[in-house]
């Protein structure tokens, strides 16, 4: 959902469908065992929209990490230290991060080069999560039941659902109405509730997660996460 201007994208209510059913089966590993951590990693290169969204589809979450929002791992406010606190409090998490959050962790031995469609390639958040949160209750000598789910595959291959169904063939036949018309360059989408021509132009640029916007407080909210997990703040 992150295409400048366009409302929303083919396929992102189907996305947060399937992500919030794995957010729940993860809720449920996590309830069944002392100390039990769900950590799901979700699709999301730069933007957070996905596992914000289906965050807010499940209600069960209490840590999102998404790319707008750096974190620390260490310190008194640091994620680790937060996580903590929840485990000591309600003996149980649910933690989703977005693929391309916490990149700021990438190992400086690690180089970003790019993957084999010319994208950058990402520094694995879910697995560097999963092994420095087992590191860190290792270390306090604090049981941990971690399940570590990365379900992005499944998601992308689920067939659509009846709303994305219904949108999909909407913008075909507006599509080939345009094209009738002559229109060229241009892409049919949804903004402001309306089905209208944009300029290719103005969608190429990526719509973040606005911290400082109603989606996120929302999820601040229903999570009960930080506003902020740095140090320096």
């Amino acid at each position: 959902n992150d295409l400048s201007t366009i409302d929303k994208t083919f396929g992102f209510d189907t996305a947060i469908a399937e992500a919030a059913s794995v957010i729940e089966c993860a809720h449920v590993e996590a309830k069944g065992a002392p100390n039990g951590v769900g950590l799901v990693k979700i699709m999301g290169r730069t933007s957070g929209h996905i596992a914000v969204s289906a965050a807010l589809a499940n209600n069960d979450v209490n840590f999102v990490l998404i790319p707008e929002s750096p974190f620390d791992l260490h310190g008194e406010k640091g994620f680790l230290a937060v996580l903590e606190r929840r485990l000591k409090a309600s003996n149980h998490a649910v933690i989703i991060t977005a693929e391309g959050a916490g990149q700021e962790h990438r190992p400086s031995d690690d180089a970003a080069g790019t993957d084999p469609s010319g994208n950058v390639r990402l520094f694995d958040i879910g697995v560097f999560l999963k092994e420095e949160i087992e590191r860190y209750f290792k270390e306090k000598n604090m049981e941990l039941n971690l399940k570590y789910i990365d379900p992005s595959y499944i998601i992308r291959s689920v067939p659509a659902n009846a709303g994305d169904s219904i949108y999909c063939m909407l913008l075909g036949q507006y599509a080939v109405h345009a094209a009738m018309a002559g229109r060229t360059a241009m892409v049919v989408g949804l903004y402001g509730g309306d089905y209208v021509h944009l300029p290719l132009s103005a969608v190429t640029s990526r719509k973040k997660v606005d911290i400082n916007g109603t989606l996120w407080r929302a999820t601040l909210a229903a999570t009960g996460q930080p506003a902020v997990m740095r140090n320096e703040s």
